[in-house]
């Protein structure tokens, strides 16, 4: 999950404060972790409950996350950007239910979907309830598989051209450059408006930092699009520099991981390591959390 911290945590500084450069500080004043990242442990928190308690069904997975996407939105009811209106009512209902959205928000985290799966179908399954239980709406649940899918593709080894196709045939056009949009992206937190951006920020990287950069140099949520390409990110250069499950990124990877830790409260970097424990063990590797 430390691509889509880290792409939070750089991205929060600018997503009110949009620049349209590569060249700025990862880290600096004014970054932090928002809603995304609270969110996407959240995600993870599910699907680890799911798993110690042997809860498997697609009812059991929307009940656990209801209950765990409400207790962590509670638990840290003030990050930085805040909580979208409609979420933050949806956080405190006692019968919450979905309200048709089409935001990102869906997308954002959807990460750990593709990192648990060990199938294509699974991937979407679990990106598909993970969306449902808020964002409902066709489009909400497009970005959330979207996202799960290219993060499934990418630790599975992948090359970016058949992520690119794969997400071409079965999602959105990826017909597009960064460049080609950076003058006049503008501020969009649709799924639709900003899950493909992200993803092509990714593509036309050659390193996890250098994705990172793409995805804040276009502007727009970028708090939320780095999310999403950082979980990406990670996972495609986590596994090019050995297996996704091992400790061998590279040093210029972990010296961006050690970074971003100093800004996480202790239990997210826990959640994560048990995570990605229990994916190690789903995916038959043994390995430290990446």
């Amino acid at each position: 999950m430390f691509g889509a911290f880290i792409g939070d945590i750089v991205g929060s500084k600018y997503e009110f404060d949009n620049i349209k450069t590569k060249q700025f500080p990862l880290f600096s004043e004014g970054c932090d972790y928002t809603d995304d990242s609270i969110m996407t442990v959240a995600m993870a928190e599910a699907i680890l409950r799911c798993s110690r308690e042997n809860r498997c069904t697609e009812a059991d997975f929307r009940d656990v996350l209801v209950q765990t996407m409400q207790q962590f939105g509670r638990k840290y009811p003030h990050p930085t950007g805040a909580y979208g209106g409609r979420f933050a009512d949806w956080l405190y209902q006692k019968n919450p239910q979905p309200y048709n959205s089409y935001g990102n928000g869906s997308a954002m985290r959807a990460s750990p979907c593709g990192m648990i799966a060990v199938t294509m179908e699974e991937a979407l399954c679990l990106g598909r309830v993970g969306a449902d239980v808020t964002h409902n709406h066709p489009e909400g649940i497009k970005g959330a598989q979207a996202t799960a899918a290219a993060v499934f593709l990418a630790k599975s080894g992948t090359s970016k051209a058949e992520i690119r196709q794969y997400i071409g045939e079965h999602f959105y056009p990826l017909d597009f450059t960064l460049d080609s949009i950076r003058a006049g992206y503008r501020f969009d937190v649709s799924c639709q408006g900003s899950v493909p951006q992200a993803i092509v920020a990714f593509l036309e990287s050659d390193s996890f930092e250098d994705a990172i950069r793409n995805v804040i140099s276009i502007g727009g949520d970028c708090d939320t699009t780095g999310a999403i390409t950082g979980a990406i990110a990670w996972a495609y250069y986590a596994t090019q520099s050995g297996d996704w499950y091992s400790d061998t990124v590279d040093a210029a990877m972990q010296s961006i991981k050690n970074q971003a830790i100093t800004y996480l409260p202790e239990e997210f970097i826990t959640i994560n390591r048990d995570f990605h424990a229990l994916c190690c063990k789903r995916a038959g590797g043994v390995g430290k959390s990446i």
